[in-house]
């Protein structure tokens, strides 16, 4: 009895010893992965993965042997140990972040990550070749490093020019992705001065230190203008069109001839108006109005004609499909298209006859399809509503024009909704904040833009005539469905709904999301629930992060998140170039010519939805901007936040108020010693038990700001947290509190 006890212990011990070898073995490899052409000696692999605490350089040598055997590391002289194995190379795009990483991003998901070592001058967006002997990182990613860069994504840049003591010029570049300076002769500086804020060109890639010359002089950093150009520079958005772009564009007629008129359906004796931000100018869409015999509703959804304008080919439409969207700025909008089409041919102005691609629909007052019809129209405008005005007549504040028509289409507008609603569609009310400035441009006042039902209408209409759209030449043909540009949403990711499920639970939330069956359905009845309490912005933007992202492509997936199995963006061609590419295909299907090119067209929806993607950095990059503005003249000052990020260097608190976010770093943290918990994203006091985690209220002040690098730096005023305790929350709502003790 007892030798088959001692016997049993013996074979654990040696499966432990197996298993400890192995790990050990893998932090070894994982080492060498980072730089596989290196050769290391024990005492450095010792050093770099800090073994040396746990086994003997003895040990770490008899492993590498072991390692040697196995054919995964090969020696090189008589104490040098490489990296074995057979390299395999691969070909993607690759993402760069700040502090110094990039992942090589494949088509089926397994990305590479590239350590800051290995990154070189590798920059975000380059087309690269890596080379990987399949090991990976602790978050599962094969670990590699740059054979080749293919083609650079870009070759201009911002920046702020320096000068070294008794050295050279040289640019410290805007974009906190990119690791390095920019090397600067003096014959290059086109007139620049030390700490001018420059657009430059890379003309020499060979060393660590890139070379370059100036191109434009932006101004001196700090100045609003030189920012909000700076910033749109810096993510390849030109506010300037090319001359013999605009020669173009001011050479179009403007009258429409009545040939063109002739091949149109004609709208302009129906009513029609449109609904805009009060300080539009590029008017995409109008709504007509007519009531029906059989006592239905005609209600055409009428979008600017922008392919009548835009032939493919010209200068005008290669420059368009470059840009591929309009940038909208705190303070500026530069468009997709020259101000000649954007703000005149194009754009559906009051009192003006225009040119619309039109989807037509009979409806009754539930929003019922009778009838659909989609074509080429000429309209006229009949007023113009903001959302303000048109927002007085729905509550009656107003009599205004086009009263009676304004409320039916409200109504049939929130048929549709609630119909959309009830099948499966997620309605992410998300805050937006907006800017008052005064005449120099400095933030005087932050507020959060509120949506209401005139919004809402027009978002209702809009998404109908995306939907029907899609659904028309998706239904066309069966076998081979035709060849479309689609807005497609993917399923999300069951591991990031998990995650999900239990951060709001800290906010007394129970729903599933991970093992339903019908995650939209789970998704839809949690945003109602949190609709109009204090954690809704934050929960809904944690909900986002576990999202896909919409895109477009000619590969159909549908719609998750609006619940829509065909779907298409058809309504604003003024701003975005896939809308012009559905017109200028439903033309085509609508004359009954069927040949497209799919494989060209899936490379430029890829373009278009990677530009998208930019210009919403770009939008973002000059709020944040403009919030550390305005936070700078509040230092000293107390704010309550909810916290909206935890990493081991601290964790970032939103305040409602104004949408700012600031970090908390752990240093600042004075009372205790926190330890940092990957898993569930959260701080824990060693001594004191505090815990920090997402969504936990908390009252910060703010001791710091830089614009350069857009931060606000906070202190969390620990005598005042209001954090809400889970496990509170949820006896309160359950009604099961534990009672008090008695004494």
């Amino acid at each position: 009895m007892h030798k088959h006890k001692r016997k049993k212990n013996n074979d654990t011990e040696r499966s432990e010893k197996r298993n400890g070898d192995a790990q050990y073995q893998k932090i070894i490899l994982n080492f060498m992965g980072i730089s596989p052409k290196e050769a290391y000696n024990v005492k450095d692999i010792a050093e770099a993965t800090e073994l040396y605490r746990i086994i003997s350089n003895q040990k770490i040598k008899s492993l590498l042997n072991d390692l040697m055997e196995a054919g995964k590391v090969t020696m090189e002289g008589k104490s040098r140990f490489k990296l074995g194995g057979t390299f395999e190379t691969f070909m993607g795009r690759i993402e760069v972040y700040r502090g110094g990483m990039g992942y090589v991003i494949m088509e089926n998901g397994d990305d590479i990550f590239i350590p800051n070592r290995n990154l070189g001058t590798v920059l975000n967006g380059d087309i690269v070749k890596a080379r990987t002997v399949n090991l990976r990182n602790r978050e599962g990613k094969r670990i590699g490093e740059i054979v080749e860069i293919v083609q650079r994504a870009r070759t201009e840049f911002v920046g702020t020019l320096k000068l070294e003591a008794r050295g050279p010029f040289y640019v410290v570049p805007d974009d906190a992705t990119i690791g390095f300076d920019f090397f600067i002769r003096k014959d290059d500086l086109n007139g620049a001065n030390v700490g001018d804020k420059v657009y430059f060109q890379v003309i020499e890639w060979n060393n660590r230190t890139p070379e370059c010359k100036i191109v434009e002089i932006l101004g001196k950093p700090g100045e609003h203008e030189t920012e909000m150009h700076a910033i749109l520079l810096n993510y390849g958005f030109n506010p300037k069109f090319p001359e013999d772009v605009q020669r173009f564009a001011e050479a179009i007629p403007e009258q429409i001839t009545p040939e063109e008129i002739a091949k149109r359906r004609d709208f302009r004796q129906i009513t029609t108006f449109t609904i805009d931000p009060v300080d539009a100018k590029d008017f995409d869409d109008a709504i007509s109005f007519q009531t029906l015999e059989n006592g239905n509703y005609e209600i055409g959804v009428h979008i600017a004609d922008v392919s009548h304008y835009l032939k493919v080919g010209t200068v005008l439409d290669m420059e368009a499909f470059k840009r591929a969207t309009s940038v909208y700025l705190v303070d500026r909008t530069v468009p997709m298209l020259p101000e000649r089409l954007s703000n005149f041919l194009c754009s559906l102005r009051p009192h003006e006859e225009k040119l619309t691609y039109s989807a037509v629909f009979e409806l009754d007052s539930e929003g019922t399809i009778h009838n659909e019809w989609f074509g080429r129209t000429i309209i006229y405008s009949d007023h113009r509503f903001s959302y303000e005005a048109a927002q007085d007549v729905i509550e009656g504040k107003e009599e205004g024009p086009f009263r009676e028509e304004l409320l039916k289409l409200n109504e049939i507008a929130l048929a549709l909704r609630a119909a959309r609603f009830s099948k499966g569609s997620i309605d992410f009310d998300t805050d937006e904040v907006r800017f008052e400035l005064d005449e120099n441009d400095k933030p005087i006042r932050l507020y959060v833009k509120e949506r209401k039902e005139a919004h809402k209408l027009i978002e209702d209409f809009m998404l109908l005539a995306n939907k029907r759209v899609a659904t028309f030449v998706g239904k066309m043909f069966d076998n081979p469905p035709l060849t479309f540009v689609y807005r497609i949403h993917d399923r999300p990711d069951k591991e990031k709904l998990g995650t999900l499920q239990e951060f709001i639970k800290h906010f007394g939330y129970d729903e599933n999301l991970s093992e339903m069956q019908d995650p939209a359905e789970a998704m839809g009845n949690l945003m109602r629930k949190i609709a109009g309490k204090p954690e809704q912005n934050i929960i809904e933007k944690i909900a986002i992060r576990s999202m896909a992202k919409a895109v477009y492509s000619t590969n159909n997936i549908g719609h998750f998140g609006l619940g829509f199995e065909y779907y298409s963006h058809f309504t604003s061609p003024i701003r975005r170039y896939p809308d012009v590419m559905v017109h200028r295909l439903l033309t085509q299907y609508l004359d009954k010519e069927y040949t497209t090119h799919r494989e060209k067209l899936e490379v430029e929806c890829k373009h278009c939805s990677k530009m998208e993607k930019t210009a919403a950095e770009a939008e973002r990059a000059s709020i944040k901007y403009k919030q550390v503005e305005f936070m700078a003249e509040q230092i000293g000052k107390e704010f309550k936040g909810v916290i909206s990020g935890v990493k081991e260097a601290g964790f970032y608190v939103e305040m409602p108020d104004t949408l700012c976010e600031g970090m908390v770093p752990m240093y600042t943290i004075s009372d205790d010693f926190y330890h940092y918990d990957e898993k569930k994203l959260t701080l824990t006091g060693k001594h004191s038990g505090r815990v920090f985690r997402m969504g936990d209220e908390v009252v910060v002040k703010v001791v710091k700001t830089d614009l350069a690098k857009r931060q606000i730096d906070l202190e969390v005023v620990l005598d005042k947290i209001v954090r809400k305790e889970a496990v509170k929350v949820k006896e309160k709502e359950s009604g099961r509190a534990k009672p008090k003790r008695k004494r």
